[in-house]
């Protein structure tokens, strides 16, 4: 509202109260330190608290007066609010870099001066030579990644396939010192437009005043309530899968999400599942994030989201306790159900629940034959006598499909696309994306901000109608969930409205809010006498390897064949040029 922190102890009250629904129980301070309020409640609410001064510097050491005032500063935080108990943490500043000499200097100093709090050098450092292990004074450690790899899914969610079986104990092998993974997350979310009468204040909501005006432009402003809702699904399970693999990894200490909430400043980074007001954005409530944040988190670990109905579902199961006691003479639920109706279910039980990562307590082993039909299924896993349970959802398919194309022509061909269209065919159209002007598929959406990081391939998951009967044979939600990875990963969104203003994609792909075009992995038209679908997905390559996109083209066809496929747009020939630099593919 002011553009400044609040300094009376309702406004901390309510922001530490939105922190504690999803299951936080820490707050760092990024280059900071905050009022007094912020202390107080934390004190009494039972936060722990990361300060650092206010810096965030490259050049740290350069400047010898910058060096004094920090020295000076830290003496003057130490003093007046040293003693809080919330005070856990203190970092001298985010990302630091230049001399670490004087950095050491500096740290060595306030350990000296105040033994009451956990030290580190930086919270990360890009500085060569430092930053990927602890500093010889670091009482913790906060990093991305170590001398022995990453440990966040940041940088490998779009180059593997989506797996659960995995963890960063190789990465932090040998660590001496607790490691806090450094700002997990940054998953964009699409602006939610109805934030904008919230700026009663001084200042004004202009990023997103600018979105709303481009998408009227556009005649898109009815899409984006559910640009907001499909976004932030899909940024939903990528923070859950972040946040398991921490808690799947012994001698991980903690994480630090980037943030829980929208931080408008550096291009506007809509990072959060709450809002700049730390205020619900309808997306996961805290009740269901708490299911994988929380001091006592069920756990699973299974190696993939697809099968085939001849394979069986195999998980180990673990939990994290962090909660106020051991657990003793427990016991472990779990079921498996298909749109509310059980297929399986086990319990195994657990003499001793230790603090910290509790592995190899148990086996989910559930054949898929029974299955058989394309289903998405649910894995529940639940500790007895609690309210602390998990849930994954996995999707299952029969292990063979008709090939047969019936009387659909497929061609990648755009000058045999058009010849048989003319002829009055039915037509799936497949060019090869990297040869057309569009968007390059991606799973994982905008990092940060796609103003202040602007090359990046722009895009925040699908939207879809789920009943729609092109995707009758492939279970979906209205949002991009693991089963469309592959298909996110072998494609191009194309640029319908260079096309025709009016389509409306089957499968459309969310662009980033700077450039807000209208992107389709999946269009159909009527063309003349024919009938034509139009795949930006890669269904040519590979596709004996590829479960997802066997089943995905197995849907488009059965609906091509069928009577249901009457598109209602109509395009002329000569608008569908775009697409013909593929035109030489055969």
């Amino acid at each position: 509202m002011t553009g400044t922190p609040p300094t009376d102890e309702a406004s901390w009250e309510k922001l530490y109260a939105s922190a504690r629904e999803y299951g936080m129980n820490h707050l760092r301070f990024h280059s900071w330190c905050p009022p007094e309020a912020a202390f107080n409640v934390a004190d009494e609410m039972g936060f722990y608290v990361q300060v650092e001064l206010p810096v965030w510097s490259v050049t740290l050491g350069k400047d010898s007066a910058t060096v004094e005032f920090l020295r000076a500063e830290a003496k003057r935080i130490s003093k007046e609010y040293g003693n809080h108990p919330s005070f856990c943490f203190w970092s001298i500043g985010n990302e630091l870099q230049y001399d670490f000499n004087i950095l050491a200097s500096m740290l060595g100093e306030m350990k000296a001066a105040d033994d009451r709090h956990l030290y580190t050098t930086t919270s990360f450092t890009f500085e060569k030579g430092h930053g990927d292990w602890p500093e010889k004074q670091d009482d913790f450690f906060v990093t991305q990644w170590t001398k022995k790899g990453w440990v966040r899914g940041q940088g490998v969610f779009n180059q593997e396939l989506p797996s659960f079986d995995k963890d960063f104990r190789a990465s932090i092998d040998g660590m001496e010192v607790p490691l806090v993974t450094h700002e997990v997350g940054q998953y964009s979310v699409y602006p939610d437009l109805t934030e904008i009468p919230k700026y009663t204040g001084t200042l004004m909501p202009l990023n997103f005043m600018a979105v709303k005006e481009d998408l009227e432009k556009k005649g898109l402003i009815d899409k984006a309530p559910q640009y907001l809702q499909a976004s932030g699904k899909l940024a939903a399970i990528l923070y859950k899968e972040e946040i398991e693999r921490a808690l799947k990894t012994p001698g991980i200490s903690g994480f630090q999400l980037l943030d829980l909430h929208d931080f408008p400043g550096q291009g506007t980074a809509l990072v959060g599942l709450l809002n700049a007001f730390w205020e619900s954005k309808g997306i996961l409530t805290g009740e269901e994030f708490r299911e994988f944040c929380a001091p006592v988190v069920p756990l699973l670990r299974f190696p993939k989201a697809v099968y085939t109905n001849n394979e069986t579902f195999e998980a180990q199961i673990e939990l994290c306790n962090y909660g106020k006691d051991e657990l003793k003479n427990s016991t472990l639920s779990w079921e498996i159900t298909a749109d509310g109706r059980s297929l399986g279910k086990g319990k195994t039980p657990a003499a001793a629940l230790a603090f910290g990562h509790n592995g190899g307590l148990g086996k989910i082993s559930f054949p898929l034959q029974q299955v058989t039909n394309a289903s998405k299924l649910e894995v529940c896993l639940s500790l007895d006598g609690t309210a602390y349970r998990n849930r994954w959802n996995v999707w299952v398919y029969p292990s063979s499909v008709d090939t047969k194309w019936g009387d659909v022509k497929y061609t990648r061909s755009y000058d045999e696309a058009m010849a048989l269209l003319k002829k009055g065919e039915k037509v799936l159209f497949n060019p090869d994306w990297r040869t057309l002007q569009g968007i390059e598929g991606k799973f994982v959406p905008v990092f940060w901000s796609p103003v202040h990081f602007p090359n990046q391939a722009g895009t925040m998951g699908v939207l879809c109608n789920p009943t729609h009967p092109a995707l009758s044979e492939f279970p979906t939600e209205y949002y991009s969930d693991y089963q469309w990875w592959d298909a996110m990963s072998h494609s191009g969104a194309i640029e319908v409205a260079r096309i025709d203003k009016n389509l409306q994609p089957i499968v459309r792909v969310i662009d980033d809010w700077f450039t807000n075009r209208p992107l389709a992995l999946l269009f159909e038209a009527k063309v003349g006498k024919g009938k034509l679908l139009v795949s930006g997905i890669d269904f040519w390559q590979d596709m004996d390897k590829r479960t997802e996109a066997r089943q995905l083209l197995y849907s488009l066809k059965k609906y091509m064949c069928g009577n249901r496929f009457n598109p209602s747009s109509e395009v002329d020939a000569k608008d569908l040029s775009i697409l013909s630099s593929a035109k030489n593919q055969k």
